[in-house]
């Protein structure tokens, strides 16, 4: 009795719900199994990132099992190098940074009217703070620390999960492909390389960004002679990986660190070569390079940013933007074949499906 586009829409908020249901319940069993489901995403991530140098060792004839395991050695050491700059980078800056604040403190203190009567009775009272607050804030660094124990056993987990998708991912592949019957197979296993070949375009073109900031920024850093700079580039480096946030995270300690030790001037001019750095990457580095690897919009970028952050705090941050390059993979591949596009696209995952450690 309902005419035939109130059939058609109802018909597509059937299917609507079924999908966002399905999807809520996914996503609450991430968060359920997050201690395992955390592991294998970064492990995901890590793959997708290292699989090039994985392919060129393979086509330079060495051995599978060999070609991983010096692959996660080679990323192991990078990370623990830029680790040990930055850390060493904050360490050496620590003192200055915290006297700096201390200065501004007081400043606005006088400012707003609190002489340094005030601040010297805040100080008197420190041992009466201590002891009311000092369980609570040992209960919270017990459980920081059982935080770090779990974070440590999540990252070798990761890493051993990077070994084993580099070694045998195609094996994983073709086990989906086995796993669904006839046509399905192939189109499962077609979507599942688009949706991999796209974070392994986002990880590239990131990476790629990501380098050209830090390098730029410790150059520019080294020419207003603020110390730490090659820990603080290394900082940029690593914050490139989550988008908006991490840029402004480490733009600040910069600017911290080169007031702290170089006064005022010196510090406006960090930020300028913080402004220049990000423009350069918002106006021509992210046009040219991710153009070639993922489109995202920007508005696309920002919204995947806020969801992550809301289901799953900073690992939620990290994990959204690839998690949407793999969905924009995931709707592109469906295009091509609802479009008629499913020849070349099957001819695609064919002739990818030779390629060693590719998932």
């Amino acid at each position: 009795m309902l005419p035939e586009g109130a059939v058609r829409l109802a018909g597509w908020c059937v299917v609507l719900l079924l999908v966002a249901g399905v999807a809520w319940v996914a996503v609450w069993l991430c968060v359920l199994f997050r201690a395992a489901v955390i592991p294998v995403l970064l492990a995901l991530l890590g793959t997708a990132l290292l699989t090039p140098l994985n392919r060129r060792l393979r086509a330079m004839k060495v051995q599978r099992s060999l070609a991983a395991g010096l692959t996660c050695a080679a990323v192991l050491v990078v990370v623990g190098g830029a680790t040990y700059i930055v850390v060493a980078a904050l360490v050496d800056s620590g003192d200055q940074i915290v006297a700096s604040a201390k200065l501004a403190a007081q400043d606005v203190a006088r400012f707003l009217g609190a002489g340094e009567a005030s601040l010297d009775d805040l100080a008197s009272r420190a041992r009466e703070l201590f002891d009311r607050f000092g369980e609570p804030a040992a209960s919270g660094v017990i459980s920081g620390l059982g935080l770090v124990a779990q974070a440590g056993a999540m990252g070798v987990l990761a890493v051993l999960l990077v070994f084993f998708f580099i070694r045998d991912g195609d094996r994983v592949v073709g086990s989906l492909r086995t796993m669904a019957p006839g046509p399905v197979g192939e189109m499962t296993e077609a979507i599942a390389r688009r949706a991999y070949r796209g974070v392994e375009g986002f990880m590239r073109g990131t990476t790629m960004i990501a380098l050209i900031d830090g390098v730029l920024t410790t150059v520019g850093l080294l020419i207003l002679g603020v110390p730490g700079a090659p820990g603080l580039g290394a900082l940029v480096f690593i914050g490139a990986y989550i988008p908006y946030l991490g840029a402004f995270v480490s733009g600040v300690l910069a600017v911290l660190v080169a007031l702290a030790d170089r006064g005022f001037a010196i510090a406006l001019w960090t930020l300028l070569v913080i402004f220049l750095v990000q423009m350069l990457e918002a106006n021509v580095l992210q046009p040219v390079i991710q153009s070639r690897t993922v489109q995202m919009h920007p508005a696309v970028v920002l919204v995947a940013i806020t969801a992550g952050a809301t289901v799953g705090g900073v690992i939620g941050v990290l994990l959204a933007v690839p998690a949407t390059a793999a969905g924009f993979g995931i709707v592109a591949e469906l295009r091509e074949r609802f479009a008629g596009g499913s020849g070349a696209t099957a001819a695609g995952a064919a002739g990818s499906a030779g390629e060693p450690g590719t998932p």
